[in-house]
């Protein structure tokens, strides 16, 4: 597995099926600032795409349509169908701009589920202030012309005297 982070802003994102695990996508991907499409219908008619999420679809017929998005460039996920997946899905924890992220490889999710639940009660909703302070501090850092080992370094500092991480 190779974790990436993605600007859903810059991708075509795209949800197939129709059920709750659906819905549940579709609400995860709006909260990372994504705004997918939720497709129906014939494949050949719907827009470019660079990544597919199929859930709640019998698997004869997703993996018919895994086949016709792999033929079109495109990225898919088949809930609980690895063997069809192009990228798995992760266990997420968000706090703002925070994102912490968990996987198992698609072996269990449920432990990468208990595992970001035992990360969350350690950054609690605070963290999202957090990261907005630090992050406005780095702006300005860098606004100055400081180099990235400075940055660095006063990012160090600062967490070392918030005691945040204490």
């Amino acid at each position: 597995m190779i974790p990436v982070t993605l600007d859903p802003i810059r991708l075509r994102l795209g949800v197939a099926g129709d059920g709750p695990a659906v819905a549940r996508r579709l609400r995860l991907l709006a909260a990372a600032g994504a705004s997918p499409l939720h497709l129906c219908g014939d494949p050949a008619a719907w827009p470019p795409l660079d990544l597919l999420w199929i859930a709640d679809m019998a698997e004869p017929a997703a993996a018919r349509l895994a086949a016709a998005a792999h033929d079109r460039g495109i990225l898919v996920n088949v809930e609980d169908r690895p063997e069809l997946c192009d990228f798995r899905n992760t266990a997420e924890l968000r706090r703002g701009d925070l994102l912490v992220a968990v996987s198992t490889g698609g072996q269990s999710p449920g432990l990468a589920g208990a595992i970001r639940d035992r990360i969350g009660a350690l950054f609690g909703p605070d963290w999202a202030d957090r990261v907005a302070a630090l992050g406005a501090r780095r702006r300005a850092w860098r606004a100055e012309g400081r180099s990235l080992p400075e940055l660095a370094r006063l990012t160090a500092a600062s967490l070392s005297d918030s005691g945040w991480l204490a």
